[in-house]
């Protein structure tokens, strides 16, 4: 079998080395196609598969769409996906939204604020306008060559729903007009809730568990028979796995002593703008020792900066700090992962803000803790995700369901205060903490199968039944409305209305302030001035 696997960048393969490797090791034929270079250790991955499996793997760089059409279906699709953000699931997610505006054309927000367009019944129906005209444009022309010429049983692309212009969208329009089967796999525990809209559905739709399910379904409108829930295949790496050395030989190498419990602060990445995490770290160090519990005053803490935001650790200082270290590097090789699986066993809990490393902290059968400030408000409870780890979901009315696990509690020790967060730490410490806890989420969340269930065999089987499924259902095609919509839009958008309706509020400030002074010496014709 032939496989074309689109990512966005080859970082992203990271949640899904193992199903790389399985297929790989079955004699299927990968080539992963990446839109721009990876940022953080994912050219390792693959360099480390190519060498186990020779042949079966490689690599090229997708071909830079250009063009009117392109770039005016890009401006449409910032302005499809902002549109979801007004919709009540999001009415306390102020932080998304803002996200996705700063990218929207000006013209759909200046729509949607005021007038017929600002009310839901209006406002999905322009969704729906521009969704057709969006597709009318039809797939950049180089993406449908690049697949003509590959001929692959099937596409899998990843995120796909991410909110930047990127062609993932060109090859999903491309192989659904060329007829070959296409996946979307779900990179992330937060992606169907906090990035853009599945606009048009491939053939399968791969998701964790039964939480992602019914997000695909509520808020994407994906049918429930393109679904397929295989588990969180990029955790299985971290089950039935052992220390790869002694408890003091570990404390020793990261700089702890190992006469005594020690905490783990995973750090997360924020949002931009949000408070330095590396500064709040430090005030929650001392708030620690200062709190008056035996247990906090001499523990250890070890703190993991994340891999995007090293560069915020440059000017903290903690070597003042008893007890307190600051290391581990990014788990992508084998070495860095075995040093996190020891960080995560041996610590007596694990704390953060908000990050996927608390389900790793999970798997590995720690308490997990979190305190909940308005700081990080936007972080936390301001987004939809992370009421997943409080053990509730939110509907796309806004409103909150049963606990995902049905436990009673999600995974989160939760505070508001940081008072009251010394106490549940000193407690963990004291060994009181709740590990059924972390299990009955693991069970729910990352392994919904069972336990003992592994996702990466579920995963490598949803992609190699694609193609026997038959060839992907032919798209309907454009009406000749939205044929007749993408034609005039597409000579609307060189025009000094288009150019400042499609483009972003702050562009199209600066377009208005360009066009009132007149047409320049770029433009052909030389601009007047007063005498």
């Amino acid at each position: 079998m032939k496989i074309l696997f689109v990512a966005r960048h080859l970082t992203y393969l990271r949640n899904f080395d193992s199903a790389l490797e399985e297929l790989a090791r079955a004699g299927h034929d990968l080539h992963i196609v990446v839109e721009q270079h990876e940022e953080f250790g994912g050219t390792q991955i693959i360099d480390r598969l190519s060498a186990a499996y020779p042949g079966r793997i490689r690599t090229s760089v997708s071909p830079a769409p250009a063009g009117r059409g392109y770039a005016l279906a890009v401006r449409l699709r910032f302005g499809i996906d902002y549109l979801r953000y007004l919709e009540p699931a999001y009415a306390k997610t102020p932080r998304l939204k803002g996200r996705a505006r700063r990218k929207t054309p000006s013209g759909v927000v200046r729509l949607t604020e005021r007038g017929p367009f600002s009310r839901a019944p209006l406002r999905r129906w322009l969704g729906r306008m521009l969704s057709a005209v969006e597709q009318a444009i039809g797939p950049a022309p180089e993406v449908e060559a690049l697949l003509r010429a590959e001929q692959p049983d099937a596409v899998l692309l990843t995120p796909l729903i991410g909110v930047v212009a990127s062609p993932q969208l060109d090859f999903l329009y491309a192989a659904r007009r060329l007829r070959i089967p296409s996946a979307l796999c779900v990179w992330s525990w937060d992606h169907l809730s906090s990035k853009a809209i599945i606009r048009t559905v491939p053939d399968r739709v791969i998701v964790w568990n039964p939480t992602q399910e019914r997000e695909a379904i509520d808020l994407h409108g994906v049918p429930a028979s393109r679904l397929t829930v295989t588990g969180a295949q990029c955790f299985d790496r971290w089950f039935d796995r052992t220390p790869s050395r002694p408890r003091a030989e570990f404390c020793q190498r990261v700089g702890l002593p190992d006469d005594r419990p020690f905490l783990l602060w995973v750090c997360s990445s924020l949002f931009k703008g949000s408070p330095v995490e590396a500064e709040f770290v430090r005030r929650w160090i001392r708030a620690l020792r200062e709190s008056g519990h035996p247990e906090l005053a001499s523990c250890g803490i070890l703190v993991r900066p994340h891999p995007s935001r090293l560069q915020e650790w440059e000017s903290v200082d903690l070597s003042q700090e008893a007890g307190v270290t600051v290391w581990g590097g990014n788990p992508i090789a084998p070495e860095p992962r075995a040093d996190y699986f020891d960080s995560l066993h041996y610590s007596a809990a694990v704390v953060g803000l908000n990050t996927s490393a608390f389900i790793e902290g999970a798997i590995a059968e720690r308490p997990v803790y979190t305190v909940l400030l308005p700081e990080y408000y936007d972080n936390q409870e301001g987004t939809i995700h992370f009421h997943y780890l409080l053990g509730a979901a939110v509907a796309p009315d806004g409103s909150t369901s049963t606990d995902v696990d049905g436990s009673g509690a999600g995974l989160l020790h939760l505070s508001r205060s940081l008072e009251a967060h010394a106490i549940q730490i000193a407690g963990a410490l004291r060994g009181e903490a709740d590990a059924a806890r972390s299990r009955r989420f693991v069970e729910a969340f990352v392994r919904p199968h069972g336990l003992t269930d592994a996702a990466t065999p579920r995963f490598v089987s949803a992609i190699t039944t694609l193609p026997s499924s038959g060839p992907a259902a032919a798209p309907a095609g454009p009406g000749v409305m939205a044929r007749l919509g993408a034609r005039l839009a597409l000579r609307w958008a060189g025009t000094p209305a288009g150019r400042i309706w499609l483009a972003d509020e702050a562009s199209a400030e600066k377009e208005r302030r360009r066009q009132s002074k007149g047409p320049s010496k770029k433009d052909g014709k030389p601009r007047k001035t007063a005498a």
